[in-house]
């Protein structure tokens, strides 16, 4: 099983500059919540309860002030600083002390999931126990993402860094799930051209091994990369059209450890207590009715 998870929130944020010259872009609001609260609630679907998220240097006070350490929702969370962003694959070496002898889940600060079948996909890709698997999404312009082409037992057989012919529709999003192997495998990486360790030559070294698979969102589900400021703000429109129209909100991490039984009422009365006279408080109470029989 795995048990930890990290997120990877550092990054230069030069794509939403001027916007993010102060504020780090997971800080920033996805509708009502800060974007980081949206990577985090699926680590918590996941039932991951120790994580780590990985933050730029000198921006951790910011990420305190709303996440300070997992207790009021029954989870861990430590912080781990980042000089400079130097690849994906910098976040095992960051973290090698934390992950130890485990397995781990890794996701990006940036990346949005939604779907009805989310949580079981989740559960079944933490019972990894040897190679890595990757959550694969259906897109229409494949030469714009890493993309991968799997076999009939979700196997996959290649992967290619914005392919200029088309080898496959499946991008490669980023949640990805790996053996106790990946810190081994992350110290063999070289920079590539751009000065960085790059994550498809990490999975690359599982793939060579027979030892990558994928796991793929449906069509009912969605997977939303908010690098852009134009992406940014469809996947706010995107969230306040589901809630509202719902009346359910989308990465509300008190309702996920509630459910999850890591907290309890008082906790939800902290927390409401905590954001003050807002509409995300508004929702935490009606949890509580909610849950009253």
């Amino acid at each position: 099983m795995i048990k930890k998870g990290i997120i990877l929130a550092g990054g230069k944020g030069t794509r939403m500059s001027p916007v993010t010259k102060a504020v780090n872009k997971q800080l920033l609001p996805i509708y009502d919540k800060p974007l980081i609260f949206y990577p985090l609630s699926i680590l918590m679907l996941a039932k991951i309860k120790n994580i780590l998220i990985v933050v730029n240097k000198g921006q951790l006070q910011q990420y305190k002030k709303i996440i300070p350490d997992g207790k009021s929702l029954g989870i861990k969370i430590t912080y781990q600083e980042q000089d400079k962003p130097k690849g994906l694959p910098d976040a095992f070496l960051l973290g090698e002390k934390f992950i130890g002898r485990d397995n781990v889940a890794m996701i990006l600060g940036d990346n949005f999931f939604y779907g009805q079948n989310l949580t079981g996909k989740l559960l079944n890709s933490t019972k990894l126990k040897k190679g890595a698997k990757v959550v694969l999404h259906k897109v229409q312009k494949p030469e714009a993402f890493g993309v991968a082409k799997i076999n009939n037992k979700n196997k996959i057989i290649m992967i290619k860094e914005k392919p200029k012919k088309f080898i496959s529709d499946l991008a490669i999003t980023g949640l990805y799930f790996f053996d106790n192997n990946v810190v081994k495998f992350a110290k063999k990486l070289k920079p590539s051209k751009r000065g960085e360790l790059e994550i498809v030559d990490l999975l690359n070294l599982y793939r060579k091994k027979n030892q990558l698979s994928a796991d793929l969102i449906g069509r009912g589900g969605a997977w939303l990369d908010t690098g852009s400021i134009e992406d940014f703000y469809k996947t706010s429109a995107f969230v306040s059209a589901i809630e509202n129209r719902q009346g359910f909100k989308i990465a509300c991490i008190e309702e996920i450890a509630y459910l999850n039984k890591w907290i309890t009422k008082r906790e939800i009365n902290s927390a409401i207590k905590f954001y003050g006279n807002c509409e995300y408080s508004n929702y935490l109470k009606k949890i509580i009715l909610w849950n009253q029989n």
